[in-house]
Formats: structure tokens, C-alpha cells, sequence
């Protein structure tokens, strides 16, 4: 059991450094073979897993750019300059 622990975090920890869109198509991916029916029964649980942690990975990165953006933003307005809209 701890041995399966082990793979599922070095998994989680690989796709943690996986970029925004390489996450984003892989995501596309499993949808269309899941629409498409492609999905074998035994794999379908393990591509919904892969999907969910892919979601909740690509969520994180949207969260932090986010943040960045404001930050910039804010330094910005702190200069007594703001963006043009």
C-alpha cells in the first residue's frame, strides 16, 4: 500500500512541474477519448483520476498568476501611475 503512495506522489509531483498548456491539452485529450467512448472500463478510472489532478493543478496556476498580476498591478498603481484601460 505505501508503495502505490509513493508512485501517486511522484505522479502528482511530475505533473506539478508540467506547463499550463501541456496540461490543458492532455486534459482535451482525456475528454475526447471519454466522449469519443476510447476509454477502456479498466482505464477510465485511472484517466478521471489523471483529469482531476490535472484540474486541480491547472486551478493552482491560474490562482498564482492571478496573484502576480495583482501585484504587478499594485506596484504599479503604488508609482502614482495607473494602466491605461
Amino acid at each position: 500500500m505505501e508503495h502505490l503512495k509513493a508512485k501517486e506522489f511522484r505522479k502528482d509531483y511530475a505533473m506539478a512541474d508540467t506547463k499550463y498548456g501541456k496540461s490543458i491539452k492532455k486534459l482535451e485529450e482525456i475528454i475526447a477519448k471519454i466522449e469519443n467512448e476510447e476509454i477502456d472500463v479498466d482505464e477510465l478510472s485511472d484517466q478521471v483520476k489523471e483529469a482531476v489532478t490535472l484540474i486541480k493543478m491547472c486551478k493552482t496556476k491560474i490562482q498564482k498568476a492571478e496573484l502576480e498580476v495583482k501585484k504587478v498591478v499594485d506596484g504599479f498603481d503604488d508609482m502614482g501611475q495607473t494602466p491605461k484601460k
